[in-house]
């Protein structure tokens, strides 16, 4: 069987690439690919950011609507919960991730990049969660990451009318962070990618375990899951070697080994 998703690892940065022309339908192969492929970067030591990226055309343009349309409602419960799982499984992957979004981010291709800690997109870019079109509603995290990342009232907006928007409405209801010509996005991508690959890895890690962990706690007990992580980071070369560096030369020039 062939490969649908590619893992390119280069200067310490991984590429998890989407290859299904024309538009990188989301069938039941890329979602066991991607599933494996988070999993092994969750793994590895010596990849220290993450881009999701579907080439210079398109990004993702949903679900494979013929593979689902067959499907009896014990089917799709489990299709359903794969394709949620193998998103949850990447929005867990512990390194920085951004998604380079160009053409299309539609329903589960929308899904895919808010998964990603980043996103960035072409200018001519459109995304959206058309599935009330089909009758349906979003089953992979529509209806709940996009709802985190700009509120209930934008999500239902996107969700209830299926429309559309362009990249600029993107970046102003924050559902993107960056704005680039088309043929920049994945270069963009890699220069935000590439601040972290010398960076403190396992302080960044507790960071993001910080920050995604601790919105699904009360107040009280996502201080105390910071606090651990905070003080578990004096087990790490890199805090030995930050505070070290910073007392004798200054900030911004510790040389960390992401131990």
């Amino acid at each position: 069987m062939s490969e649908l998703v590619r893992l390119e690892v280069h200067g310490g940065i991984g590429t998890i690439r989407l290859d299904r022309p024309p538009v990188n339908a989301l069938n039941e192969q890329i979602q066991r690919e991607l599933a494996v492929i988070a999993k092994q970067l969750s793994e590895s030591d010596d990849v220290r950011a993450v881009i999701i990226y579907g080439g210079e055309k398109i990004f993702a343009g949903g679900a494979d609507i013929k593979e689902m349309a067959a499907k009896t409602v014990a089917e799709m419960t489990s299709f359903g919960g794969a394709l949620s799982a193998s998103l949850s499984a990447l929005a867990a992957i512990p390194q920085p991730t951004v998604a380079a979004i160009t053409g299309y981010a539609l329903g589960g291709g929308l899904e895919l990049a808010l998964a990603a800690d980043r996103r960035i997109a072409g200018s001519t870019v459109k995304l959206g969660q058309p599935e009330i079109q089909l009758g349906v509603i979003p089953g992979a995290g529509g209806t709940q990451r996009l709802t985190r990342l700009i509120g209930p009232s934008k999500a239902k907006e996107l969700i209830y009318t299926g429309r559309l928007i362009d990249a600029e409405q993107a970046l102003a209801w924050g559902i993107v962070d960056e704005v680039v010509a088309p043929e920049d996005v994945y270069e963009a991508a890699r220069r935000w990618a590439e601040q972290f690959v010398n960076g403190p890895a396992l302080a960044l890690r507790a960071a993001k375990l910080a920050i995604d962990a601790g919105q699904d706690m009360d107040l009280a007990n996502g201080l105390k899951l910071e606090t651990q992580l905070f003080a578990n980071l004096w087990a790490s070369q890199d805090q030995a070697e930050g505070m070290r560096s910073f007392s004798e030369n200054g900030p911004g020039k510790a040389k960390f080994v992401g131990r």
